[in-house]
Parts: structure tokens; C-alpha cells; sequence
């Protein structure tokens, strides 16, 4: 299977590089100079993965993942030029799933992009295997459809983010620490840290939270996490 890379970058020079170690790696490419241009490509060539650069003209990186993640939660992998804890986790809150700091090795580049993908067809297989809808409370998830809701409405959710309920509801009553939850969410051996999730955890809440609910996930101090009641707020 040829997986199709979207490139979304403003430098002509860092797109040649990453098209041809892309290409190297016997995957086929399509290329955006800037952020509406992305959204134009990832309409008409709906990629497998998007390397997205942070800072862009035309809709910078972080808008453009915004965009996208109202209707695909395809995998997408961050380009920055920042060194910054900010825009780590900020573009991984919005529905990231990586990030790479410029400069990078094109090597480094295509390893990152083939765990990416190969986390994303574990999911995919993994989602196939548990087809029972699961729930607590007004919280209902269900893997075959990879869709989720709340009393009634649905809920917006990265595939990571997806992952992490999943895991809490098919466990309802256990207490998960978080190199738990990242095995859960991430599938295969790939380590984040600590921070990373609990934005993801954090991102969650935030979203129960527009819907009433402030009890999805409850903090076990010095363990981890532990789904909560998942009821509207009284």
C-alpha cells in the first residue's frame, strides 16, 4: 500500500527534502506552500498523513489543524521552527499527533512518519476487534463507528483523544497511570511525556465541560486517572 503524504510547507527548500525522502521511502506526495492551499490539497487528495509547518502565511500551521479536525481526524505531523514547549503542546491539544523541530533529519523525518502511520492502522484494527459500544453514565463511545457523545450530542475528539475514553470506559472502575494511558492511546512503543498527557486529558475535560459535565475524568493524586460519573452537572 502507497501511503499519500500531504507536505504543507512555505519553504520551498524544506518540502524538496522532505518530498524526496518521502519518495525514497516509497511514498507518493502532494505539496502546499501555504495554509489555504493546504486545505484546497487535503480536500481534493485526502492524505494518509500531513507534515504541517507551525508558521505559514495564508493561515498559519495550528489553524489549518483546526480546520481539519472538523471533519477528519487524519494523522498530522507538526513542523516548527520554535524550540518552545508552547507550540508542542498547543499544536498536539488541537489534534496533533507529532512534532518534529526544525532543523531535522529527513531520516528522523520518515521513521516518525512511518510510526504515525502504522499507530493509525493499529487503531483502525484495534477499533475493528472491539465493536461493543461502550458508556457511563450520559457518556457513550462506540469503536465501530469511531464516533462519541455525550447526553445526546457528539462529541469532537482527536483519534488520540478518542483512544484515552475508550480505554477508561472498556476499564470503568480502574485507576490508569499515565504510562497506561499512553499505551492505550498511542498503541505502539512510542514515548511523550507526562505533559503531553495531561493536555490530553485536560483537551477532554474541556470538552465534557462545554457540554455540562464536569466529572468525566477524576485525578487519583500520585497514581493517575480514573473515569468519573460522566454526568450532567446539576
Amino acid at each position: 500500500m502507497t501511503h499519500r503524504i500531504l507536505i504543507v510547507d512555505d519553504d520551498l527548500h524544506i518540502r524538496e527534502v522532505i518530498r524526496v525522502a518521502l519518495k525514497k521511502a516509497g511514498m507518493s506526495v502532494s505539496e502546499a506552500r501555504d495554509g489555504r492551499e493546504a486545505l484546497v490539497r487535503f480536500a481534493a487528495d485526502r492524505p494518509d498523513l500531513v507534515v504541517l509547518d507551525i508558521g505559514m502565511p495564508e493561515l498559519d500551521g495550528l489553524d489549518v489543524c483546526r480546520e481539519i479536525r472538523k471533519s477528519s481526524d487524519v494523522p498530522i505531523l507538526f513542523l516548527s521552527a520554535r524550540d518552545e514547549e508552547i507550540d508542542r503542546i498547543l499544536g498536539l491539544e488541537i489534534g496533533g499527533d507529532d512534532y518534529v523541530t526544525k532543523p531535522f533529519s529527513p531520516r528522523e523525518l520518515v521513521a516518525r512518519i512511518n510510526v504515525i502511520l502504522r499507530r493509525a492502522v493499529a487503531r483502525s484494527l484495534d477499533a475493528g476487534n472491539q465493536q461493543t459500544p461502550l458508556g457511563q453514565g450520559q457518556l457513550s463511545v462506540d469503536p465501530e463507528q469511531h464516533v462519541a457523545a455525550f447526553a445526546g450530542m457528539p462529541l469532537r475528539l482527536t483519534a488520540i483523544e478518542f483512544g484515552i475514553l475508550r480505554a477508561f470506559l472498556a476499564r470503568p472502575t480502574s485507576v490508569f497511570s499515565r504510562e497506561q494511558i499512553m499505551a492505550a492511546a498511542y498503541q505502539l512503543n512510542i514515548q511523550v511525556s507526562d505533559r503531553t498527557i495531561d493536555s490530553h486529558i485536560r483537551n477532554i475535560r474541556a470538552k465534557l465541560a462545554a457540554l455540562n459535565c464536569d466529572n468525566v475524568i477524576e485525578t487519583i493524586h500520585g497514581v493517575g486517572f480514573k473515569l468519573g460519573r460522566c454526568e450532567p452537572q446539576a
